[in-house]
């Protein structure tokens, strides 16, 4: 019974910070979701949940949210192709003008019926023009719109923003961790001018159990105005069927309207970015770089690394090949953990010589694709510290299984958990 009591404590806890991160990380930007590059706050993770893997996936979700871009001159014209920069440039900011008394989410579809033309674009039925999830600062502004070009309607939506460069994570301005975010195509460039440009092609869902189709373009300009562009193949980001095979716009296409002069005035009129708050402190546990060298260390023999990540602190993974096919392998490494000793490692838990609590766990993997697996040990010493890893028998949780096993067995996985390199 305390077993089910806690997994369905950890279920709340993932839905509930999936969707408050997802709402925080939206409000500054609406751009993709790449992977976070730092550890969960002590705060965030007094309910941690026993498969660590589901708050990674949560996270990587999230961070595409933050990626940066940048700013070029030149237009998108009106062909699907990418277009005559110079029929865009040759356009003036009359709209603003025209626009003047509107407010800031009418101002931009004013802008967006402006530079797409060849198509009908009307509010996504959710209202307010802001996507769902995203919530509205002052020095943002916003809109969602469908997108009919007599193909398939598509949704559509802008998000304009001003921030400061400086204050810009590097991990925002980066591809998403494969892994966890799987994509066609993804490319993060900085320009002549110093500004940042991503360019996404993926899928609404990473586990492609709906074949939405999830495209945008992201730019950040030295001066700190971020164009941020996305589309879909469907009506709506999620809920509603495809509609088409793919986005109408292409990359290119998308490029150009992030880059449109248009977007200038607008931006300008928003205030400018209030001044961020003092960075959090760094985590107290182990980095992400540490745990990393110290798996791949512990790993049994005849195990090839064929793919590694981490985080800023406290987790890092490994993609495995015993030459029976890819295996994945992730690894939280937690102190301070003692609160959750109760909710987590009830009276079947082992307790070893040294006062270490261990509990197995195995079965299908929560989020993967047929077949897949997961074996995982949990610990957690008397001073709080807690070590939990897990290794499923596919490349990643977001696949079909590669493989019939995972590659390490409950027995390699407690060693490798219960391992004194872990003790500071």
């Amino acid at each position: 019974m305390q077993e089910n009591s806690a997994e369905k404590d950890r279920d709340a806890f993932e839905g509930g910070l999936g969707a408050a991160m997802k709402e925080e990380a939206e409000a500054f930007s609406v751009a993709g979701r790449p992977l976070v590059d730092g550890g969960i706050t002590r705060g965030r993770r007094r309910m941690v949940l026993r498969r660590s893997a589901t708050v990674t996936g949560s996270v990587a979700a999230l961070a595409l949210i933050g990626l940066g871009g940048s700013y070029v001159t030149g237009g998108i014209g009106t062909s699907q192709g990418g277009g005559n920069g110079a029929a865009v440039g040759a356009r003036s900011s009359e709209k603003t003008g025209e626009a003047t008394g509107s407010s800031p989410e009418q101002q931009v579809i004013s802008t967006l019926e402006e530079l797409l033309p060849e198509a009908k674009l009307s509010k996504q039925p959710s209202g307010g023009g802001t996507p769902a999830g995203v919530r509205k600062r002052s020095s943002q502004s916003s809109a969602a719109v469908v997108y009919d070009d007599g193909h398939g309607k598509a949704a559509l939506s802008v998000s304009l923003g001003r921030q400061n460069p400086e204050e810009v994570a590097e991990g925002d301005l980066a591809c998403p961790d494969k892994n966890f975010t799987p994509f066609e195509t993804c490319s993060a460039t900085t320009l002549t001018d110093g500004s940042r440009l991503v360019l996404f092609k993926g899928w609404e869902y990473p586990d492609r159990r709906e074949e939405t189709r999830w495209w945008y373009a992201d730019l950040l300009t030295p001066e700190g105005y971020r164009i941020s562009v996305h589309e879909w193949n469907a009506p709506a980001e999620k809920g509603a069927g495809v509609s088409r095979p793919a986005p109408p716009l292409s990359l290119d296409r998308m490029k150009g309207l992030a880059q449109a002069e248009e977007w200038r005035p607008l931006l300008a009129s928003l205030p400018e970015p209030e001044a961020s708050a003092p960075r959090p402190p760094a985590p107290e546990g182990l980095s992400g770089d540490a745990i990393l060298s110290r798996l791949t260390e512990l790993l049994p023999e005849g195990l090839t690394v064929k793919e590694s990540g981490k985080q800023e602190a406290e987790y890092a993974y490994v993609v495995v090949d015993d030459g029976q096919g890819k295996s994945f392998v992730q690894i939280n490494v937690q102190p301070g953990m003692s609160d959750v000793t109760a909710s987590l490692f009830g009276s079947d838990a082992e307790v070893l010589d040294d006062g270490t609590k261990a509990v197995t766990h195995q079965g299908p993997g929560e989020k993967g694709g047929a077949g897949v697996k997961m074996r995982e040990v949990d610990t957690i010493r008397p001073d709080g510290l807690r070590v939990v890893i897990s290794a499923f028998n596919a490349a990643n949780q977001n696949k079909a299984a590669s493989r019939e096993e995972p590659a390490l067995t409950l027995d390699q996985l407690k060693k490798i958990a219960t391992s004194e390199v872990w003790v500071g």
